[in-house]
């Protein structure tokens, strides 16, 4: 029996939502090694195994692709941090989370950075559409510590002091400054540096002087 209209319309549309995924991918992973800039679209379509012509039927031009791979990145990390953080209620599983990170950092030796932070970095004061993406992704990562450290507050393991999205958003600092200095060290003494002092940023709150 011949395909209907709607059966071809869907298998075209899966064929070219394939297409762009497989674009999209190259691209993330050309942009981790060599940085958006540096990276080009001859090189993207050579690794996706693309033509010009199919790109462009996906992406009015690179600046698009650029915002394609921040919206990967951003779902990516997102799914990864609410994974670990929506469980974190207690100063014990804070220090889970950054023992985690941590380990993360040191299997790559500090290659590479933060996949948002280093995107951030070389993208926010050349492409205002980019730097918007990204301070969204940022400021939802901030709001997932911010939601645990309130958790912390409810349950009394921090005092009534505390401010949670001070105290995220200072995480966060920590957080992105270490993946600087840890790839440019090549080290990931740096991050672990960062995060105890994140750590004892949140200690200090707490209302137990034996969590202190």
């Amino acid at each position: 029996m011949p395909e209907t209209v709607n059966e071809l319309d869907r298998r075209l549309t899966a064929r070219g939502a394939a297409t762009r995924a497989r674009i999209v991918a190259a691209a993330d992973e050309l942009m981790s090694l060599k940085g958006a800039a540096a990276t080009t679209l001859d090189e993207v379509t050579a690794a996706s195994g693309t033509s010009k012509s199919q790109f462009y039927r996906h992406f009015s031009d690179k600046s698009a692709l650029v915002q394609a791979v921040i919206a990967l990145r951003g779902g990516r990390v997102l799914e990864r941090e609410e994974q670990y953080l929506r469980r974190v209620d207690s100063l014990s599983g804070l220090d889970r989370w950054c023992r985690a990170i941590l380990q993360r950092v040191t299997a790559r030796r500090g290659a590479l950075g933060c996949e948002l932070g280093s995107l951030s970095t070389e993208l926010s004061d050349q492409d205002e559409a980019a730097r918007v993406d990204l301070d969204a992704h940022l400021t939802s990562w901030i709001s997932l510590l911010t939601a645990a450290l309130e958790r912390m507050k409810s349950n009394g393991t921090l005092a009534e002091d505390a401010d949670p999205q001070t105290l995220a958003t200072g995480i966060m600092a920590a957080l992105q400054g270490g993946y600087v200095l840890a790839q440019a060290a090549r080290d990931p003494g740096p991050m672990h540096i960062a995060l105890d002092l994140a750590m004892d940023s949140v200690r200090a709150h707490a209302k137990s002087a034996n969590d202190k």
